[in-house]
């Protein structure tokens, strides 16, 4: 007999819990007018790989990731010349009108640097330490250096523990003490209760140290999806500094990507993640700026941020022999991408548009109305002709040889009847 099920429902925008996960609650901390914790969107952070002591070169990477839209970009400050080249990485970068904060990135001498060049340290916007990666013999007072030096230039700092490179005087101890335990637990537990307490504590000596509570940042890297998330969530829960998440190494092409997605989107949707990155390896002569494009629709695939407008296009099938509808949607999506730099500063809010460029009749109409605007496209021995979809009615049936630019006509009114124009006067500087 059937039951009678008294289930009321209620529409999505009633139901926010179901719509985005509910932010872990942070302290927000300033990056360098950058700011980060729960009450700000998700921050993307990227790093570069050249010599940074090629000021030159290095100030061209950074205003190209920031211009793909890296808010926060990290460089390694690893010797004498990097440190004496930040003032002038400033200056080109002030000169290129790219203002993106810079993170330094200090391992093993970092603690003499910034000492040694207090204008680097003026310069910078944050520093990053490894406690794993300040010393051996003398790694609390190094850590405390550094920290010092931040609070003399109120300096946020990033405590970064990874994996790799723990302090295995805490972790060696945490071993013998599992070996000693009536109820041992495994390798892989003891390690990762090594990376959180090495966070945690060398977060108290910092506030020990004089270090603001909401000047401070913690990470936990591993190299491991599944690592990755247990160590978060274990993070997450023991203190509400704002986390900065991404695989140590997360690979090269696909690999990395999907690592990357899958790490980050659990934790993510769990509300855990203040700022991300997602660490590519590229292969040779790509663009750095990959790793920005990928951590961005990693947000935006989860509704948690939106940075341009999406294209959704069907994968293709046996109805769908012509290349053309994955041309379109090839050409759409450049389009796209080519016009946000212009669009973004002119239309507000445009990079929430929903694009459907769809390859036949039997999905197309349907999701095509579920976008903002939509093309369904004839698929092989289908009508020639092409409905377009606004806002889910019929608008208009293209047909011939300039669908394409017809539909980009019509995406260019779309855009410049719902996303009215900024004034001159209010565009951002």
């Amino acid at each position: 007999m059937a039951r009678d099920l008294n289930v009321v429902a209620r529409p999505a925008s009633d139901r926010p819990d179901l719509l985005r996960p509910k932010r872990r609650g942070t302290p927000s901390v300033d990056v360098g007018g950058v700011l980060v914790g729960s009450a700000h969107p998700i921050v993307v952070q990227s790093m570069t790989n050249t010599d940074t002591a090629d000021a030159a070169a290095t100030a061209t990477q950074v205003a190209s990731l920031a211009a793909a839209g890296s808010q926060l970009v990290r460089v390694t400050v690893n010797t004498d010349a990097a440190a004496k080249a930040l003032p002038e990485l400033s200056s080109r970068l002030s000169d290129l009108g790219v203002g993106v904060p810079i993170v330094g990135d200090f391992h093993y001498n970092g603690h003499k640097l910034l000492a040694a060049y207090p204008a680097a340290a003026r310069m910078l916007a944050k520093y990053r330490i490894n406690p794993g990666n300040v010393g051996t013999k003398h790694r609390d007072e190094n850590f405390q250096t550094i920290v010092k030096i931040a609070v003399e230039n109120g300096k946020p700092v990033r405590i970064g523990v990874n994996w790799g490179s723990l302090d295995q005087d805490l972790l060696t101890r945490l071993m013998e003490q599992n070996a000693t335990s009536p109820a041992p637990t495994s390798a892989r537990a003891v390690t990762i209760e090594a990376i959180v307490r090495s966070a945690l504590q060398s977060a108290e000596l910092a506030e020990a140290t004089g270090l603001g509570h909401d000047r401070i940042l913690l990470s936990a890297k591993t190299s491991n999806v599944r690592d990755l998330i247990d160590v978060y969530r274990e993070l997450g829960g023991r203190c509400d500094y704002p986390l900065h998440l991404g695989l140590t190494e997360a690979g090269m092409g696909a690999k990395g990507i999907v690592a990357s997605a899958s790490a980050l989107g659990v934790l993510l949707n769990e509300g855990i993640g203040d700022t991300i990155r997602v660490s590519l390896t590229p292969e040779p002569g790509a663009d750095r700026a990959l790793e920005v494009e990928v951590a961005q629709q990693i947000l935006q695939s989860m509704g948690l941020r939106a940075f341009t407008p999406q294209v959704t296009s069907c994968p293709g099938c046996g109805r769908t022999t012509s290349s053309f509808f994955q041309e379109m949607a090839k050409e759409i999506q450049d389009y796209l991408r080519d016009q946000m730099p212009r669009w973004r500063a002119s239309h507000p809010g445009v990079e929430e548009l929903e694009v459907a460029v769809m390859g036949c009749v039997v999905n197309g109409p349907g999701e095509s109305k579920h976008a903002n605007l939509g093309i369904s496209l004839p698929g092989t021995f289908e009508e020639p002709v092409a409905p377009v979809f606004v806002d889910g009615s019929l608008r208009t049936t293209l047909r011939g040889e300039s669908i394409v630019a017809e539909f980009i006509e019509i995406l260019d009114a779309y855009v410049a009847d719902h996303y009215p124009a900024r004034a001159t006067g209010d565009l951002p500087s």
